[in-house]
């Protein structure tokens, strides 16, 4: 899987991923700014300015006109706000890759953001939020990061506050866009069947003019915790929902392929030692999964799970006890390749489709230091021994950097607190 960088005078970068074997194609556009960037005013306005980039430009000058021309083709599309990226894409059968790349390119520099369907769409985020606010296998994560970071925007949820959502005027969005939308903070990617000399053509002409900017900064997160910590959101729910996990790996850190394989081995799979534990010996849960999530400045591993409200404190003690197993034991060298196998096959399937390749490539232009082929990261997984998986659980899975968030009907914070142990 090969592909090709190249950067425009503006700084604009263009990723170019032909795959031989497909008759789809794919195009993204993502800048590198997201949630974590907003101030506290500005809390929701990069999922906000997602929206709005659907509700028209002069050529196509609605929604509707957006979602025809795209459904006409049988086109998938959509979009998504990270905490530090923002992205727009579109799928279809390679002979309309033009069209899509001429409608996600329009809306991405020429959407017209007008104040009347800002005021429309404020109901539909609004909304949106509630929808989360309903569903606390969801927003859990969001508790748990809020709970991690509480003195970063990086805490804050992505989708901001019903009160800013509210309060949001056109002029805002113009401001924002014109300090973090620009051109050197800009990534294109176009990925499956396609004549590279013609699509090149078409995105420099494109985005050739797009602006020049101050690439956006960030305060780094401060990392200091001293003990561990629990964070309980009181709800009437049919399930109480968990999330305990520690700090861990920012995303380019050394040993980012050893926790991930940490994670597998964990509860990444239905042979994993949670997944077995958990679930099918205790029957204490349906669902359970262990990962993690990783920023430029800091990152975490952690265990998920819904369980009946009278086992909470049994699923809490099962979990810690398989953190500290795997902080003291070796795991066996056929558990470990087991691992990699999984990774390696999850990661080969994904990459047959020319979405999951232009994802796999424009992430990595936006967060790695350095974009890796598929070949180069299975080079890393396959140099993992089991040392080193015993010296990063051991690293990763400290007492005092212990997080708990809860969703459910609990009150007794403290009672919960004291079940935090790895001694």
């Amino acid at each position: 899987m090969k592909y090709k960088k190249t950067t425009l005078k503006n700084g604009l970068r263009i990723i170019t991923a032909p795959m031989k074997d497909t008759n789809t194609a794919t195009v993204v556009v993502m800048v590198g700014v997201g949630s974590r960037y907003e101030t506290e005013k500005e809390a929701g306005l990069s999922h906000f300015i997602e929206h709005m980039f659907f509700k028209g430009t002069k050529k196509r000058p609605n929604t509707l006109a957006i979602s025809e021309e795209l459904d006409s083709i049988g086109g998938e599309f959509n979009a998504f706000t990270s905490k530090d990226h923002t992205g727009y894409y579109a799928k279809t059968d390679a002979k309309h890759l033009e069209t899509a790349l001429d409608v996600v390119s329009d809306m991405y520099l020429n959407s017209k953001i007008e104040a009347e369907e800002i005021e429309r769409e404020k109901g539909t985020i609004i909304q949106e939020l509630n929808m989360y606010e309903d569903n606390p296998m969801r927003t859990v994560g969001d508790l748990f990061e809020n709970m991690l970071y509480p003195k970063s925007f990086l805490g804050r949820d992505i989708i901001g506050y019903k009160k800013t959502i509210n309060a949001f005027k056109r002029k805002d969005f113009l401001q924002y866009m014109g300090r973090f939308y620009v051109a050197n903070d800009t990534v294109v990617c176009v990925s499956g069947k396609f004549d590279e000399k013609r699509i090149m053509s078409l995105v420099k002409k494109y985005f050739l003019t797009m602006p020049t900017g101050k690439k956006p900064q960030f305060k780094n997160v401060t990392e200091d915790q001293k003990k561990p910590e629990v964070k309980i959101k009181f709800k009437k729910t049919d399930q109480s929902h968990l999330i305990l996990g520690n700090r861990a790996y920012h995303e380019n850190h050394k040993d980012r392929f050893v926790a991930s394989l940490l994670s597998i081995i964990l509860g990444g799979n239905m042979s994993s030692r949670l997944f077995i534990e958990v679930r099918e010996r205790r029957g204490l849960a349906y669902y359970i999964k262990t990962g993690g999530d990783s920023y430029e400045d800091c990152g975490y591993l952690a265990t998920q799970a819904g369980v009946e409200h009278k086992n909470l404190e049994e699923a809490v003690r099962v979990i810690l006890q398989e953190y500290k197993k795997i902080a003291t034991e070796k795991v066996s060298e056929k558990e470990l390749q087991r691992a990699k196998n999984y990774i390696k096959g999850k990661s080969v399937m994904g990459l047959e489709s020319s979405d999951e390749v232009a994802m796999f490539f424009i992430d990595q232009e936006i967060k790695r230091n350095k974009v890796m082929t598929i070949k180069e990261i299975f080079a890393k997984i396959d140099k993992v021994t089991t040392s080193d998986i015993l010296r990063v659980a051991k690293d990763i899975f400290l007492e005092k950097s212990l997080n708990l968030a809860i969703i459910g009907p609990h009150k007794n914070e403290k009672k919960i607190k004291n079940l935090l142990k790895l001694a």
